[in-house]
């Protein structure tokens, strides 16, 4: 077994040198395009969003909430970027987005309820974000046509779906539309003869207490803070 494991290493090793040696052997397109004092480039991404949720002492002494569980959906997201040269292997970078769906929702289980009323309820929080990240990248030396990133920042989002306005209900939670967070990821340069394409990952981390508190109604006073989480996959093309 052991004896197997070390071939397999070895030939994993003699792989890796052969495909850099490879690349060492192709043409290098856009030699000069990391000296750029800026650039710019177009964002397709899909994220997975949900809420982070922490419940209120009151949920302990409610009869008619049983269990709060959060949930979430997928969206996508389309955006531009602008990349600004710090200096070698440093880059500082907006990112602006319009992130389309990736509703998250609540579900409830009801310990009372009315005549008619369903015990398991769900609460679907529709989400159209406009966000607003920036990043300071950390990139490594470039190999052939290669070149792989770290980033970390922060974001603003604006919430276009946001209820917090809306009439008191008994059944809906309100969410604020402003929401700051942390972001972190890491991403990879591909260069090609007129653009270079750049598949990423990140994950953003919100800092804000997103719940609008209202004491009056029954699903929102069992909760004390709602903040968002996002994983999102980005593709990128530079200039």
């Amino acid at each position: 077994m052991h004896h197997l494991l070390r071939k397999q290493i070895v030939l994993l090793i003699l792989l890796s040198v052969g495909v850099l040696h490879a690349q060492a052997q192709r043409e290098i397109y856009r030699i000069n395009h990391d000296n750029l004092p800026y650039y710019f480039g177009l964002t397709l991404g899909y994220n997975s969003s949900y809420l982070q949720v922490s419940k209120s002492p009151k949920f302990l002494q409610s009869d008619s909430i049983r269990s709060v569980i959060p949930g979430s959906s997928g969206g996508i997201a389309m955006g531009l970027l602008a990349t600004l040269r710090l200096a070698d292997h440093f880059e500082a970078r907006a990112n602006p987005q319009l992130v389309i769906g990736g509703s998250k929702f609540l579900s409830y289980t009801l310990g009372i309820t009315k005549p008619g009323e369903a015990a398991f309820q769900k609460q679907i929080l529709p989400a159209t974000l406009v966000s607003f990240p920036f990043h300071i990248k950390f990139n490594s030396d470039r190999i052939g046509n290669f070149k792989t990133y770290l980033l970390g920042g922060f974001k603003f989002d604006m919430d276009l779906s946001s209820n917090s306005a809306v009439r008191n209900a008994d059944d809906i939670i309100k969410l604020k539309k402003y929401d700051f967070g942390l972001e972190a990821g890491m991403g990879f340069n591909f260069y090609l003869p007129f653009v270079t394409v750049s598949p990423e990952i990140k994950i953003s981390y919100g800092l804000s207490n997103i719940h609008q508190l209202d004491p009056a109604l029954k699903y929102s006073n069992v909760l004390d803070k709602i903040q968002s989480r996002m994983i999102v996959f980005s593709i990128h093309l530079e200039d």
